[in-house]
């Protein structure tokens, strides 16, 4: 896998493979030459860390050419500084094993060491890896140093195990936060000043504690490092760490420094002290700065999560508002404006009401729903535009924690202007009763038709069926309708149908129900007529009402009708009911017409 990598140095380039070679021998030398004890080891060796740092961050194809370049540099190093060829050897060994083992097993299990979401994981792993590679190379250098040189077994592998560790921690980790930082190690744009202040500030409080050798203040260096990680991460550790280490090493190798109060330890005790002072500081130190780290890739989350949501809200065609549970808006989308007329600050305004006064209850039932369950829930209600009328809204609700981190709930709407959509249902609505109407009333007169007629018929026999009531059926037809037709034509027949149904309509209560079945047919329903007579009076009295001449195209037209009453006082059914009708108005005009006839069925 590929890594960011400096512009000048690619790597797989041998400029990049020189480059490494020279600051390993460089470091090498200085780490010998400078802090090593007797035996030939030094107290911090920093060439490891270098190594790995520049292994991880190349592709793992290419590790070969830079671990030979690795061993070559390692073992002049140690023969510039004075080591016998086979310690030299022996050394540069036990010092790649420790590359490698940490190399490989950083690289199998965190691939990306340049992906922030697993530095913790690749703190853990290194560490954890760090102390079991250097335990394995300490063992075979003081093995080594104890065979070759007599050099004490424990005291070599204590003070190489230490210096290896410091190393590698110091080392590698500033290697791969320089690669992947780049210019940002030496703190962030706008911070360089206070950044090179703090690093001034500890070579100072340092060096004043390592340029005397009466007071033990070693204690003094730990805060200034802790704001180092702190305020700048991993760019304050590293910068921290080195200075402490090039100081507190330096200072005490020349004899100067509160670690030479210690007199009786001899040189490896000292040495141990020194990589002891230098470990706690990491010990301290890179904890800090992986949680800052770590809360600094949270916080760029965290602000991603919220560009996006406002991006969204902000350019979405919904009206977005976010509410407390008591109704107050915390948030409205500029889309109010686009939507509503209102500016977001102007809905923002406590006690504002924009929601149609029929409607606060239902707005107010689905806040306290959504609450309620915890479930998405969606209701509908008019809003107010700002230069008055109201606009249909469906509003998408759900629920989402408190902006107070109280433990409390707001609640998130999404509405949509859905106002045309509204008015072509309404308009649908409105066509079908239309249908509806025009499907059951008869086009000329207004009268009901026969669809509307055998549905009350059928509703009145189970009635009377039910609460063993009588019922009545008047069937009517105008007499000679035919002869009007044909001597005035059919617009005129037409009128008279009209005018017959008129005074049809007013000769009956409101609740008789009045149709015209066809033709010049018309029936008449009574359900509550108590008596026979009851019937025939208003038979009666619709054939007086007709007989009165009608005003039909300025001629008067003199109109009678021929009546058939049937009226049952049990258990019957639409087909006997109606033939009784009928039998009865077939009577009323063999009887001569303009009469009615009776026909009771107990």
């Amino acid at each position: 896998m590929q890594h960011p990598l400096s512009p000048v140095h690619k790597a797989g380039t041998w400029t990049d493979v020189l480059l490494l070679a020279m600051l390993m021998a460089a470091t090498s030398w200085l780490s010998l030459t400078l802090t090593r004890i007797p035996s030939g080891i030094a107290s911090v060796w920093v060439a490891n860390g270098l190594l790995v740092g520049w292994l991880l961050s190349r592709p793992t194809q290419q590790w070969p050419r830079y671990v030979v370049a690795g061993f070559v540099a390692g073992g002049l190093a140690r023969a510039l500084a004075g080591n016998a060829v086979l310690d030299a050897l022996l050394f540069t060994i036990a010092n790649l094993l420790e590359v490698l083992l940490v190399a490989g097993i950083v690289r199998r299990r965190v691939p990306d060491v340049s992906d922030p979401h697993s530095w913790l994981r690749l703190g853990s792993i290194a560490t954890l890896s760090t102390l079991v590679a250097c335990l394995l190379s300490g063992l075979l250098a003081a093995t080594a140093a104890s065979a070759i040189g007599n050099a004490p077994f424990a005291n070599t592998f204590l003070v190489w195990y230490a210096a290896h560790v410091i190393g590698m921690v110091l080392v590698s980790t500033l290697t791969l936060v320089a690669r992947i930082e780049g210019s940002r190690l030496l703190g962030r744009i706008g911070h360089r000043g206070e950044f090179v202040l703090n690093m001034l500030l500890i070579v100072v409080i340092v060096g004043a504690i390592f340029i005397q050798s009466r007071y033990p203040l070693l204690f003094m260096a730990y805060p200034p490092l802790l704001w180092a990680a702190y305020r700048h991460g991993f760019g304050g550790v590293i910068g921290g760490i080195v200075i402490v280490a090039a100081i507190s090493s330096t200072a005490t190798a020349l004899g100067h420094g509160p670690l030479t109060l210690a007199t009786s330890v001899g040189d490896t005790g000292l040495t141990f002290l020194v990589q002891s002072f230098i470990g706690t500081a990491c010990l301290m130190t890179f904890p800090v700065a992986l949680i800052m780290a770590e809360r600094a890739r949270l916080s760029a989350k965290v602000r991603k999560s919220e560009t996006q949501y406002r991006m969204l809200a902000d350019y979405s065609h919904d009206v977005v508002v976010r509410l407390r549970a008591d109704g107050q808006r915390l948030y409205v989308s500029p889309s109010s404006k686009d939507i509503l007329g209102w500016e977001p600050a102007e809905l923002l305004v406590p006690g504002m009401v924009i929601v149609h006064p029929d409607d606060r209850a239902t707005q107010l039932n689905l806040v306290k729903s959504v609450l309620a369950s915890g479930e998405p829930t969606t209701g509908t209600y008019r809003l107010r535009h700002k230069d008055g009328h109201y606009l249909w809204i469906e509003a998408s609700a759900r629920v989402i924690p408190s902006m107070q981190q109280d433990g409390t709930m707001d609640v998130i709407f999404a509405g949509r202007d859905i106002s045309m959509r509204v008015q072509a249902q309404q308009l649908l609505e409105q066509s079908q009763r239309e249908l509806e109407l025009l499907a059951r009333v008869d086009s000329l007169t207004g009268l009901a038709n026969r669809r509307q007629f055998d549905e009350r018929l059928a509703l009145g026999l189970a009635r009377s069926l039910r609460q063993h009531l009588p019922i009545a059926l008047l069937y009517l037809d105008i007499d000679y309708f035919k002869r009007i037709n044909d001597s005035l034509g059919h617009l005129a027949g037409d009128a008279v149908l009209k005018d017959f149904a008129q005074r049809l309509t007013s000769c009956v209560r409101a609740g008789d129900l009045v149709a015209r079945l066809g033709g010049d047919e018309f029936a008449v329903l009574v359900e509550d007529a108590a008596s026979p007579q009851i019937a025939e009076t208003i038979a009666r009295k619709l054939i007086g009402i007709m007989g009165r001449a009608a005003v039909i195209d300025g001629a008067a037209i003199t109109v009678t009708t021929s009546i058939g009453i049937a009226f049952i006082a049990r258990e019957t059914d639409a087909e006997e009911l109606l033939s009784c009708a009928d039998k009865a108005l077939y009577a009323a005009k063999e009887a001569g017409r303009n009469t009615c006839h009776l026909v009771t069925m107990e």
